[in-house]
């Protein structure tokens, strides 16, 4: 389906320009600007790649995905502050190209023949860990670990199409309504502020450490 294949070079352009962001805040030179918006933008179709065994690697086989998020990362120096005041254009392209990510990593290890709770891993891998080594790179905690509702997104994308594939929809339906599901539910998820609930380890101890004080014995008068 080409509409995918566009939506995949739109999304991994998208990617690269939020990589390339996020260098310039830490102040990188240009070619680490230009490098982050690379591993932003491939850098999700690579891990699932090498992790799976899956090669050639995406990019490998297709050199011009490089010049793609190259020239974005690169245009993004040239125009930042245009880039800032189009947030909420970038979450929905965002949002469109984390559903073909997904898709087409899903899509890539059914192929390969992998069993389908692989494949839903596959989709997964390859939705999220773009931005994840973005983060990392820039000495950040993954977005996607801390505040985003993004991960799960991905994640329940890559079920819908494998069991939209499982019940033999055809594949031009199937895209279809994974991408339109993964896109209304990530813009929801933005618009609503919608998040999964956090973890706080400090504030649960003082907690248990305030509930120990009230339930300790009071001191005898003997």
């Amino acid at each position: 389906m080409m509409l995918l294949h566009y939506i995949f070079l739109m999304g991994i352009s998208v990617e690269a320009i939020s990589g390339a962001i996020a260098a310039g805040r830490k102040r990188m030179d240009f070619f680490g600007v230009m490098f982050i918006g690379c591993i932003t933008g491939l850098g999700g179709g690579t891990v699932r790649d090498v992790l799976f065994n899956t090669h050639p690697i995406t990019w490998v086989a297709h050199p011009h995905y490089l010049l793609y998020t190259s020239g974005a990362a690169l245009l993004t120096i040239c125009i930042p502050a245009q880039l800032t005041r189009a947030t909420k254009l970038f979450l929905v392209l965002d949002a469109l190209g984390l559903a073909a990510f997904t898709i087409i990593g899903t899509q890539r290890l059914l192929i390969y023949g992998m069993p389908e709770v692989v494949a839903i891993m596959g989709g997964l891998v390859t939705g999220i860990s773009g931005g994840m080594l973005r983060d990392i790179l820039c000495n950040d905690i993954p977005i996607v670990l801390r505040s985003e509702l993004y991960a799960v997104i991905a994640l329940g994308g890559s079920v819908l199409y494998v069991a939209l594939e499982h019940v033999q929809v055809t594949p031009s339906w199937n895209i279809f309504i994974t991408v339109l599901a993964i896109f209304l539910v990530r813009l929801m998820a933005i618009w609503r502020h919608i998040e999964i609930p956090k973890f706080d380890y400090a504030e649960s101890s003082m907690r248990t450490r305030k509930r120990g004080r009230k339930q300790a014995p009071l001191p005898s008068d003997e």
